[in-house]
């Protein structure tokens, strides 16, 4: 068992905020689960992408928000576009700097690898060009990053 993972208090739609991660992402596995005598989902803990982490049906006292999110760290330009789609669809928000909300209110930084590496160039002026480039952005492109680092 991990010694920390993230609890997420959700109104009433635990079970379906599961159901739609194990469309987006593609390693999910349900751990375990607890059930209310009228079979509604009361607590879950999944594994999502190797991350550990436990869904409660709290009711309606506590909200997700921006002020905790889930960092993915995608390996290619394919990868960030198909999850920030599927992310922000049917309710999702995008916000800025590789930010987005699903339809759960969750918040997600969806974040190509290559991105740091722009932004940790050795040189200062490629480095703050890749920055300002991911300033002006909601979802990541990396394209533009390359672009603004070489000076184009």
């Amino acid at each position: 068992m991990n010694k920390i993972t993230p609890f997420l208090w959700f109104n009433d739609d635990a079970e379906q905020a599961i159901n739609f991660y194990k469309r987006v992402f593609k390693n999910v596995k349900v751990l375990d689960e607890s059930r209310q005598p009228d079979g509604k989902l009361f607590t879950a803990t999944i594994e999502l992408e190797g991350q550990r982490l436990a869904l409660l049906n709290g009711g309606p006292h506590y909200k997700l928000n921006e002020a905790f999110s889930l960092f993915v760290n995608c390996e290619s330009q394919e990868e960030v576009d198909r999850l920030w789609h599927a992310l922000t669809a049917d309710g999702g928000e995008p916000g800025r700097c590789g930010w987005c909300k699903d339809k759960f209110g969750l918040s997600w930084q969806i974040i190509p690898s290559e991105m740091m590496t722009l932004m940790g160039d050795k040189d200062p002026a490629r480095a703050g060009r890749a920055m300002q480039a991911m300033l002006q952005m909601n979802k990541i492109d990396l394209a533009v990053m390359r672009a603004a680092v070489a000076g184009a």
